[in-house]
């Protein structure tokens, strides 16, 4: 609530609500932090907890892999994967909104029909790629962690850690997408230059070691060019400097020697 944005709509109910002393309110929470417990005390009166722990942090049939690429294998080893394993619906988790851009462009280019779902998606576009998602209208959804918690698409065969995230509670609500209502799914890692150093700090998290495999050159696909996008107008009071350094990140290339 707090990092996606509801915190102030939380705030607003809650302030027009009858006092704590004349309602019940009750808070359910896949995980608890100490941000929510604040929130909770404050609009609440006398709460108490009550806390269920199971044996697993994440779905028992959920098929946890890591792979290790260097950065600029990640789009080859994602398209190779993508080649091989042909997901039927999937989502790919990034951990910045310039990245699932750009991600997007590469997929587009690669004959893969995706969209992108981030933070700053109006609620009513979002629900309409939701929608559209569940009816197999494209089945690759490229998102940040907007869509970690609290999503519910059925039949979500394979998460992809494009970008490893940066906590264990986040893998571990990026991860329970998939395998929901007992099914059976799939999670794949990439644990990259950049963000590999995340990954003890995850499987401690979740108290065992990630299965890994190894990236062989029958995985890693030469990319075709991303699909040409119109280059952004800059915000008012954006620096052109930062527009130049953005634009030297997104043309990185992904091709293999």
């Amino acid at each position: 609530m707090f990092d996606l944005g509801f915190i102030q709509d939380i705030r607003y109910l809650l302030n027009r609500c009858p006092s704590p002393e004349k309602r019940l309110s009750l808070l359910f929470s896949a995980t608890l932090s100490h941000r929510i417990g604040e929130l909770a005390y404050d609009h609440m009166n006398e709460p108490v907890e009550v806390r269920i722990k199971s044996e697993h942090k994440t779905a028992d049939k959920v098929k946890q892999t890591v792979y290790y690429p260097a950065n600029d294998e990640k789009v080859p080893l994602l398209l190779g994967l993508m080649k091989t394993l042909n997901p039927p619906r999937s989502i790919i988790f990034i951990n910045t909104k310039r990245v699932a851009e750009e991600l997007d462009a590469w997929l587009e280019g690669n004959g893969i029909k995706s969209a992108v779902l981030s933070g700053d998606v109006p609620q009513a576009k979002r629900q309409t790629l939701l929608d559209k998602f569940e009816k197999d209208e494209f089945n690759v959804l490229v998102a940040t962690d907007v869509a970690a918690r609290g999503l519910h698409v059925p039949e979500i065969s394979h998460v992809f850690n494009f970008d490893l995230p940066q906590s264990g509670e986040d893998y571990v609500h990026r991860v329970g997408r998939t395998a929901r209502a007992g099914a059976s799914g799939a999670a794949i890692s990439f644990a990259c230059e950049d963000y590999a150093h995340h990954l003890m700090d995850i499987e401690e998290y979740i108290g065992h070691r990630l299965h890994n495999e190894p990236v062989t050159t029958e995985l890693l696909v030469d990319p075709k060019p991303r699909a040409k996008r119109e280059r952004r107008k800059p915000k008012p009071g954006q620096r052109g400097s930062q527009n130049r350094s953005q634009s030297g990140n997104r043309n990185r290339s992904y091709s293999r020697s």
